[in-house]
């Protein structure tokens, strides 16, 4: 079998020796940090959260950004780069994660954490700074060292991040080698070999990659592709309903999985909801500039590069439309009925593009939901906009979904938020739905091994009545 080959700086350099070296320094890295003391181990992590959250570098890195992979806002991934760096160190501030982190007298259990290994980290051309800082804050709390294989569009971005992360690390005292990215070129075969020789793996991004990672054989928490669908019931405000799905679809021009896809609206507020959503910039296309905006963004079933994450201008005029205010569009909706491979607009589009289902009722909703869900996205989130805490009881109930958001900016809360439950991250799983090992978010318990030491206690042996006492009284011993 021939060996895979790559031409490094001049020379023909097999993979497997490029990734083995990065991993053996990645190695040694973790051996000199392993004795650090907590208070150590979370400078660490501030320091690589101030890489990026400093005043020009979160700017930088999302010029950069937009300029080599062409998808996104500006604006937007600066407030992207600078929240989540915000929120995940938060999450982490005060949490145990050196040593003896609990003691349970009761139970005479203590937990000692210890790293996981080294832990290689896919991530997706449309997060290539945000994304592999929130990991490696995560990875670097539990004293493991990563190394990240970005997409070839995003490695410049990825690139300019770990030098700004090597001159953190270099203030603190700190081995640089904690933090590595695959050398140009990025290409599979790396990644792949990657994917292999590391300890720990996680991958955020195409489905084909997360396939890659779950079958890699390597430990790991890849999540899943989202298509987040969200409910407006009859007894929504339909206003704010407005707003924040507004706020959802355009954020980052819809590159995130948490973006809202599609809503599915309750007839009697219907017509209301339609109107509140063009207030806010929404712009329906009738049917004739819906098939026209289908083919600019399918060809042959396969997304188009030429209207992936792109402002709505560019959208519209790739699409042909015509109309003033398709032009000055903050984004489009398309009247759909249909759901599966048929039906494109059905599944998650990366796009500034917001499909739109009529219900007869609550239940009617749910259902359409559900179809949706099963086509594409199931696991990963869903939203409700209501007043009614019996919807909220019932869609969790009948929704296979691992977060189910209650009147919220779908793609500001899926992945944590200041005024929500959720810890803060890029990465969510969509559980045993999507085939994810987690249905939670991504956080730093994922990248911590625990030794649980445990000692005798008094003993408690259950008596057969209290085993067997309820099934006795309903159907006898015999």
């Amino acid at each position: 079998m021939s060996v895979k080959k790559v031409v490094q700086k001049g020379q023909e350099v097999d993979v497997s020796t490029i990734i083995s070296k990065m991993v053996q320094r990645a190695r040694t890295a973790m051996d000199q940090i392993y004795d650090y003391s907590q208070e150590q181990v979370d400078e660490i992590v501030q320091a690589v959260a101030w890489a990026i959250y400093k005043p020009g570098n979160a700017e930088e890195l999302a010029r950069i950004a937009l300029q080599d992979t062409g998808v996104g806002r500006y604006d937007h991934k600066v407030i992207k780069k600078r929240r989540k760096t915000m929120g995940t160190l938060y999450d982490l501030k005060g949490k145990k994660t050196v040593g003896v982190i609990n003691r349970d007298v009761a139970t005479g259990i203590t937990e000692i954490a210890k790293p996981v290994g080294v832990v290689g980290a896919v991530v997706p051309s449309t997060n290539p700074g945000a994304t592999p800082v929130n990991i490696a804050m995560m990875a670097l709390k539990g004293r493991n060292a990563i190394i990240i294989a970005p997409s070839p569009k995003g490695l410049s971005t990825s690139e300019l991040l770990l030098k700004y992360i090597h001159q953190e690390l270099e203030k603190i005292g700190a081995p640089a080698d904690l933090v590595q990215v695959l050398p140009s070129p990025v290409n599979k075969a790396k990644t792949k070999e990657l994917m292999k020789q590391v300890d720990f793996l996680t991958v955020t991004g195409s489905r084909n990659n997360v396939n890659l990672g779950q079958t890699s054989g390597t430990p790991n928490v890849c999540v899943s592709e989202g298509n987040v669908v969200s409910i407006v019931d009859s007894t929504a405000k339909v206003k704010e309903a407005a707003h924040k799905i507004f706020l959802s679809k355009t954020f980052d021009n819809s590159t995130s999985c948490s973006n809202d896809n599609s809503i599915v609206i309750e007839a009697s507020v219907y017509d209301e909801m339609i109107e509140a959503l063009q207030k806010e910039g929404g712009y329906l296309c009738n049917p004739a500039e819906k098939m026209k905006l289908q083919e600019a963004m399918w060809i042959d079933g396969k997304r188009e590069s030429r209207t992936l994450a792109k402002d709505p201008e560019i959208i519209a005029r790739e699409a042909g439309m015509k109309n003033t205010k398709a032009k000055k569009a903050q984004f489009f909706m398309v009247e759909e009925t249909g759901i599966g491979e048929k039906h494109p607009f059905s599944g998650e589009k990366l796009a500034v593009v917001l499909t739109v289902y009529k219900a007869d009722s609550f239940e009617h909703a749910i259902e359409i939901t559900k179809k949706i869900l099963n086509y594409h996205g199931r696991g990963h989130s869903c939203g409700l906009h209501t007043t009614d805490e019996s919807h909220i009881e019932q869609i969790g109930l009948e929704i296979d979904v691992c977060r189910l958001l209650i009147n919220q900016v779908q793609v500001y809360g899926n992945g944590g938020s200041f005024d929500n439950g959720l810890n803060f991250t890029l990465s969510m799983g969509g559980g045993t739905w999507a085939g994810n090992n987690i249905g939670e978010n991504l956080s730093y318990k994922h990248f911590l091994n625990i030794t649980k030491v445990s000692r005798v206690i008094p003993e408690v042996v259950p008596s057969e009545e209290e085993l067997w006492g309820t099934y006795w009284n309903k159907y006898g011993r015999e």
